[in-house]
Parts: C-alpha cells; structure tokens; sequence
C-alpha cells in the first residue's frame, strides 16, 4: 500500500510541474494544458513501470508533460483555420494553403 501512495504522490508531482507551461501561444491564443496533463499522466505511468521507482515516474511524467504540451502546440498551429465567406482552408506552417 505504501507503494502505490509513493507512486500516486509522484505522479501528482510530476503533473504539476508537467503542467507549468501550459500557457497560450502566439498562433491561436488558446491555451493547452489538455495535453500538458494528458502527456504528464501518461509520461509517469510509463516511467514508473518502466523503472520500478518514484524517481522513473517524475522524470517520465515532466517529460511527457513537455512532450504533450510541444505536441498540443504543433497540432493547433498547423491547423489553425481561416475562414472567409465561402471558402475554409487551413494554413500549414510554410504558408501554404490547404482547403477542405
């Protein structure tokens, strides 16, 4: 029982500071924390099976946390529309435009 507590107050140590920069970017101004906590929790789970120890779960889970957050970032600056009165396209991150 110990364990698990240890391993389940890691990973809540890990998603806090996964989560630390979280904050909005210059293409859409959202934010994306969703991914932070989602890359944070999965990155602790796996460093901690991984390792077998509390130290495996907190570096797993900031690295995913950044990871998340980088891949959250991406995804929303690839796809971020523009829309006119007829048409919907997205521009990709060379300026090209791609339409639906």
């Amino acid at each position: 029982m110990k364990r698990i507590t240890t391993l389940a107050a890691a990973a809540m140590l890990a998603l806090a500071a996964g989560t630390i920069s979280a904050s909005a970017d210059d293409c859409s101004g959202r934010d994306h924390s969703t991914g932070t906590v989602l890359g944070a929790g999965g990155g602790a789970l796996v460093g901690g099976l991984a390792s077998h120890s509390v130290a495996g779960a907190v570096v797993g889970g900031v690295a995913g946390g950044l990871i998340g957050n980088s891949i959250s970032r991406s995804e929303d600056c690839n796809r971020h529309e523009v829309r006119r009165t007829h048409r919907s396209y997205y521009v990709d991150r060379y300026g090209h435009r791609h339409y639906r």
